[in-house]
């Protein structure tokens, strides 16, 4: 079910930060693209570094689905550089699952690790999604993991600058993350939320 917004205006897109992104090297026989790790449940803050660094992989970013309940606030449009990126809003979705879809409508779905997450544990979330042998669905991954469905949203800390810092966010395609992701673990299933990848 999905739940117009009260707010429809365009929201322009604050300066991004670096997007803590893990991506697989490659989109064969998965079901998730990778992993992202959002600084806080604001969108508006957390989005736009998002879309910028899909768009590095994928090229233009054009739609966003996410959960209704988890997020605090919501906008049907965003403005990231020249592009505007709808965004929509669902009670179907798990909370552990954004799909974007790209200008050639490719659908990438990331598994979402709540902000206040431990490090080390979001970490290996991020590598478990972006792993093309893994099998779990999306909330099976955050379930292995010591994090709540909703976790408040997580200040700005060490790790993280050294994270920024080391540039940990997107993995190129062909290429494994570095630092603590040479090893990435298995790769999960589609969540409970309707909607499913297509078969190739």
């Amino acid at each position: 079910m999905s739940v117009t917004p009260r707010r429809l205006a365009t929201t322009p897109a604050p300066a991004p930060s670096a997007s803590r992104l893990v991506l697989a090297p490659d989109r064969d026989r998965t079901v998730l693209d990778g992993g992202w790790w959002p600084r806080s449940w604001d969108p508006a803050a957390e989005l736009p570094g998002l879309v910028l660094a899909l768009s590095e992989r994928h090229g233009r970013i054009r739609h966003l689905m996410l959960n209704l309940r988890t997020w605090d606030s919501r906008f049907r449009r965003l403005t990231v550089g020249a592009d505007v990126v709808r965004i929509g809003w669902f009670d179907t979705l798990d909370p552990a699952l954004l799909v974007a879809t790209t200008g050639r409508d490719i659908q990438v779905d990331l598994l979402v690790v709540p902000p206040a997450t431990p490090r080390a544990a979001a970490e290996w979330a991020m590598a478990t999604a972006a792993d093309p042998t893994n099998l779990r669905h999306a909330p099976d991954i955050l379930a292995s993991t010591p994090v709540e469905p909703r976790a408040a949203a997580a200040t700005g800390s060490a790790a993280d600058a050294v994270w920024d810092n080391e540039g940990g966010s997107t993995a190129p395609m062909g290429r494994r993350p570095v630092g603590d992701f040479s090893t990435t673990p298995p790769r999960t299933g589609v969540p409970s939320c309707a909607l499913r990848r297509q078969s190739p």
